[in-house]
């Protein structure tokens, strides 16, 4: 039976890592691209309204998407949506910096270091996280 949990406990972990790995690459990729594009100061023109997905056992929570609008220094208009969600819905009009693929000004991203933050807590929260629920098996009574 204890194998059987350590099995289950060792797919968790490999998956949580693969997870991390994938986030981490795409994190590294978006910033190296975002470091040679030219920033825009955006305004932000409403949001799109999401739901976290509830994991860890929490509950699902109302998220919102900027969608905003800036202009390229030609003057030509271009809009685009966030990545990176808020709890409340942003104002419309205030401002946001954006970084905007020179030769696609459709693509562009909004420049936060939120999601460097999240990540730098996320990767200790799942080491700890190992450690504890490795030893919490080796603890648990069986019958």
């Amino acid at each position: 039976m204890r194998m059987i949990i350590y099995g289950v406990w060792a797919l968790f972990m490999v998956a949580a890592v693969f997870a991390i790995i994938r986030t981490v690459r795409t994190t590294r990729r978006q910033s190296e691209q975002m470091a040679s594009w030219p920033k825009a100061r955006a305004t932000v023109t409403g949001s799109v309204a999401g739901w976290t997905n509830g994991g860890g056992g929490s509950s699902r929570s109302r998220r919102y998407f900027p969608t905003y609008q800036f202009t390229d220094p030609h003057g030509t208009l271009f809009v685009g949506k966030s990545e990176v969600s808020r709890a409340a819905a942003p104002a419309p009009g205030s401002p946001l910096e954006v970084a905007y693929n020179p030769a696609n000004p459709n693509e562009s991203l909004q420049v936060s270091a939120a999601s460097k933050v999240a990540l730098g807590c996320l990767i200790p929260f799942f080491a700890v996280f190992g450690v504890a629920s490795f030893l919490f098996i080796s603890f648990f009574p069986l019958p």
